[in-house]
């Protein structure tokens, strides 16, 4: 499968977040983010991996209890079912890969 970045639109789910659906495969699916400096993802768990990189900008990333302070080169894996939130402290770029596919990102 090859994806054109021309040809896949961002979606803004919630207020400061833009998201982008990249390349499906059979197993997992990539996506790219943008999130406005001062954005906020409420705690929240799901049944999948997530697992991303963090090209620019500067996020606080709980997972569970423990608190991380992400900058640009920095990356996570999140198991299945753990509950994280996110507070975007500069405005920031990334790209996640979930597994299996997220039905609700198939935009």
């Amino acid at each position: 499968m090859i994806v054109r970045d021309k040809d896949k639109p961002f979606v803004e789910p919630l207020a400061g977040v833009e998201r982008k659906t990249l390349a499906v495969g059979e197993k997992g699916l990539l996506t790219k983010f943008v999130l406005a400096a001062g954005a906020e993802l409420q705690p929240h768990s799901h049944p999948h991996e997530q697992i991303g990189y963090l090209i620019t900008g500067e996020i606080v990333m709980t997972i569970g209890q423990q608190e991380h302070r992400l900058c640009s080169g920095d990356s996570w894996a999140i198991p299945g079912g753990a509950e994280h939130s996110v507070n975007v402290l500069q405005t920031a770029e990334l790209i996640e890969v979930f597994v299996p596919v997220r039905e609700d990102f198939l935009d």
